[in-house]
């Protein structure tokens, strides 16, 4: 797969995570959601985070994000984002209870993660639903901004 550039993401898939069979979710039809491709260089920023920089976000966010992203063919991929205790991101439904699980079209994703769209108004138009602790949702814009400037693409 090429890589491609997401604003301020330089995304491709992972090897580590190609080669993952698929979760319990079936949720793997990865080349189809746009929302797995940002996550996935998401997971390589992570992954290229010092221990200091993993407990400084570990403590500052404190908890864990389930992302259940739908395609415009109604397939849907779940990622997790645990800011509790591993400071990684990975393919598949949360090994502990997520505090909140966001619910949104790929295209809702890609606008969060590109800053074209405030989480607030995606939430308040019905374009991003969530399950769980609301106030911790709101966290995520502050990960992603992280993110983007780590990758420093």
């Amino acid at each position: 797969m090429s890589d491609i550039k997401v604003e301020g993401f330089k995304v491709g898939f992972p090897a580590r995570l190609r080669s993952e069979a698929p979760c319990e979710c079936r949720s793997c039809a990865l080349d189809d959601i746009q929302a797995s491709e940002i996550l996935a260089a998401l997971a390589q920023v992570f992954d290229s985070y010092s221990e200091e920089e993993k407990k400084s976000q570990i403590k500052k966010t404190n908890g864990i994000f389930e992302m259940r992203v739908k395609n415009a063919e109604g397939k849907e991929a779940v990622w997790t984002i645990d800011l509790k205790s591993t400071g990684s991101v990975y393919k598949g439904v949360p090994k502990q209870k997520a505090n909140v699980t966001l619910i949104m079209s790929d295209d809702t994703f890609q606008q969060l993660a590109e800053g074209k769209l405030d989480g607030q108004k995606a939430f308040m138009t019905g374009k991003l639903k969530t399950k769980g602790n609301m106030m911790f949702a709101t966290k995520l814009d502050g990960i992603l901004k992280a993110a983007k400037t780590k990758a420093k693409l």
